[in-house]
């Protein structure tokens, strides 16, 4: 399916939310689907996402990020790095309007997109930078940081770590969570959950991993 069939594309989004018991409003719902035709009617032009089929990015893009709403249960304050067309950190931003959502991206294109989705879609809890993470600096730190298919483990963690609230903790979206990412991790962190994850019609492996600072 090629094209922007908005009714079937409900009708899989719905199924799969109520396949995972996940608490998603219709008014979220439709506007998870009005973000999904912004990313597919930009990626023509702009190339956000490899996907071109809007089905697929329903169960790849969608209901994939939705699939970690419950490990963000408590936090507040949320960094998406490398956010890219903005997953998770848009999905987040819409299913929990009371947690605030920074997304960061070196790339312009892809934060002016994240931009235009704020504004149309009225997300008053969305922060867009267009930087590199290491350069970030905020007085509010982040209690949660997350990352979907960023980048190795240990960059992830090197490069951010500044911007963690203490007592913070990371939370990556990975496909397989290689063993040898984990042993790079920087000695004052390590991994204090591996959680796999079943995101409905697809049949690839996902896992959440979960990072925090070693107490000593």
């Amino acid at each position: 399916m090629k094209n922007f069939d908005r009714n079937t594309l409900a009708q899989v989004l719905g199924e799969g939310i109520a396949e995972m018991h996940l608490q998603v409003s219709a008014e979220q719902q439709e506007k998870l689907l009005d973000y999904l035709s912004l990313m597919f009617k930009w990626n023509a032009v702009y190339n956000l996402t490899s996907l071109r089929d809007p089905m697929q990015m329903v169960t790849h893009h969608l209901l994939d990020s939705l699939a970690a709403v419950p490990a963000f249960a408590g936090a507040q304050n949320v960094l998406d790095v490398g956010a890219g067309g903005g997953l998770p950190g848009i999905v987040l931003a819409i299913v929990r309007p009371d947690m605030k959502v920074s997304m960061i991206d070196t790339v312009h294109k892809k934060t002016a997109f994240l931009t235009q989705v704020k504004a149309q879609l009225g997300l008053a809890n969305v922060s867009v930078h267009t930087m590199k993470v290491q350069e970030l600096q905020v007085s509010d730190k982040f209690d949660v940081i997350t990352s979907r298919a960023f980048a190795d483990l240990s960059d992830f963690v090197n490069w951010s770590s500044h911007l963690l609230a203490q007592g913070g903790r990371y939370i990556a979206l990975k496909g397989v969570a290689p063993e040898d990412e984990r042993q790079r991790l920087p000695a004052a962190w390590r991994v204090t959950k591996l959680e796999p994850l079943r995101v409905p019609r697809l049949g690839a492996e996902r896992h959440l991993v979960f990072i925090e600072k070693a107490t000593v």
